[in-house]
């Protein structure tokens, strides 16, 4: 058993007993279930399909992603760029 399978296996262990909410967490790093479950549908419905499904929450759905993309890839790199500076 190789040093990673031993590592592996009660980690694996362990998110099963919180039904995978630590590989969730992993996977959909920045997201909430709302947002991984609009983007399901989006790619299901389309764009479109979806706003007229919910325009509210299709607002709340880019919302969301607006903010949390801008944060992550806008204001962290410019951050850490004046700090390294």
């Amino acid at each position: 058993m190789s040093l990673m399978a031993k590592v592996k296996e009660p980690f694996i262990r362990f998110d099963r007993r919180v039904d995978g909410a630590i590989t969730f967490f992993v996977k959909h790093y920045g997201k909430t279930k709302f947002m991984v479950a609009m983007s399901k549908k989006a790619q299901y419905f389309g764009l479109e399909g979806l706003f007229l499904k919910g325009p509210k929450a299709f607002v709340y759905f880019f919302m969301f992603y607006l903010i949390r993309d801008t944060i992550l890839y806008i204001v962290i790199p410019i951050w850490f760029a004046t700090w390294i500076d």
